[in-house]
């Protein structure tokens, strides 16, 4: 899921002005990371109205970032969104970019900023584990992912910094390669470390459309 933090409080209120505002929440990753469901839009309309910001209306999307069912659900909100001069967006980045696609003559602006794509460790605890970089390379590494866990992204490791398995760009976090190399050991596939990983081509993560 996409991974989202708010924006500080200082930072929303010089990006929103003295609207009125109408705020967008997203169904999905924004719900799950408590930065954009309906509990977060209605406490976000609350603290607005608080700061005398008017509040147009607001609506939860499923999802935010899903043009046409954006369009559809936003219809009965017409009204609030012709006397809205700005739109909240409580979502990722892609939903923010959705919404600037459907209503261009607004100033929608993004109420969280988004980190990573990541695993649900636990209630409200995520961790990082994919930078859709468009060239998945996981079978070589026994799962794990070193464009993305290793802080230096390297795709040839472990670097001469490890120490008793730890990074030493953070030494409070396990090296990712040591922990490659010991599920590769588990698998007898160790063998797949013996070639040089060229450079990423990062080309592949330009697609812009894509049809399954």
């Amino acid at each position: 899921m996409i991974i989202t933090k708010q924006k500080s409080l200082e930072d929303l209120f010089q990006l929103v002005g003295q609207g009125p505002v109408f705020i967008i929440g997203c169904s999905e990753c924004a719900t799950m990371c408590q930065t954009g469901g309906e509990p977060q839009v209605l406490a976000m309309k609350t603290l607005l109205e608080k700061h005398d910001i008017s509040v147009s209306g607001w609506k939860v999307l499923e999802p935010a970032c899903h043009r046409l069912n954006t369009k559809r659900l936003l219809k009965d909100s017409k009204e609030s969104l012709e006397q809205t001069k700005t739109v909240l967006v409580l979502a990722c980045g892609n939903g923010v970019q959705t919404l600037a696609g459907l209503y261009e003559q607004l100033n929608v602006i993004p109420g969280t900023d988004t980190l990573f794509l990541g695993e649900i460790h636990r209630a409200n605890k995520f961790e990082k584990r994919c930078s859709m970089c468009g060239e998945c390379l996981l079978d070589i590494f026994g799962g794990v992912c070193p464009i993305t866990r290793c802080p230096k992204s390297m795709l040839n490791g472990p670097c001469g910094g490890v120490h008793q398995g730890k990074c030493e760009v953070d030494n409070t976090i396990e090296c990712i390669w040591v922990r490659s190399i010991a599920l590769l050991q588990q698998k007898n596939k160790l063998s797949l470390l013996d070639s040089i990983q060229p450079a990423k081509n990062w080309s592949k993560a330009l697609e812009m459309n894509r049809c399954i």
